[in-house]
């Protein structure tokens, strides 16, 4: 009785190392499938473009640090206190003209036409405005000193 115990006892060792030896198999298999997995598709930060690493956060930006200028149908927004105090100085005329050109990227011509101008007109409007606001801008960054 005691030989057919101990060789039952011995059966039953070697099932369970068996088994401890397959699910060891079944876990290294898990593990380099995962390991795969994560080489395939993950980056590190440091290998990211400039471009990919701004797509991965949203600055916030709050309506205080914006001036807004409404243009012929057109909302503007100036981030810079400086440049906004600058634009609110000049005429409307010029300050559509400088709003129409620099932050919509419109042509002379075209803003000739929005505003029922000649073109000429609009680049002496421009350049005299581009004048006043560096002025402007000038005695604005003395007086801060």
């Amino acid at each position: 009785m005691e030989q057919s115990s101990f060789q039952d006892e011995q059966t039953v060792r070697h099932q369970f190392d068996s088994l401890c030896k397959l699910a060891l198999k079944s876990e290294v298999i898990n593990y380099e499938k995962h390991m795969a997995y994560r080489q395939k598709y993950e980056v590190m930060l440091s290998e990211l473009s400039e471009k990919e690493l701004s797509r991965l956060f949203i600055m916030d930006e709050h309506e205080m640090e914006t001036h807004r200028f409404q243009v012929l149908g057109y909302d503007i927004e100036i981030k810079d206190a400086l440049i906004a105090e600058a634009l609110q100085t000049l005429t409307e005329k010029k300050r559509n003209v400088v709003l129409l050109s620099y932050f919509m990227d419109m042509s002379d011509a075209d803003i000739a036409r929005e505003m029922n101008l000649v073109r000429s007109t609009i680049n002496e409007h421009r350049r005299r405005s581009l004048e006043l606001m560096r002025k402007n801008m000038e005695e604005s960054a003395n007086e801060k000193k």
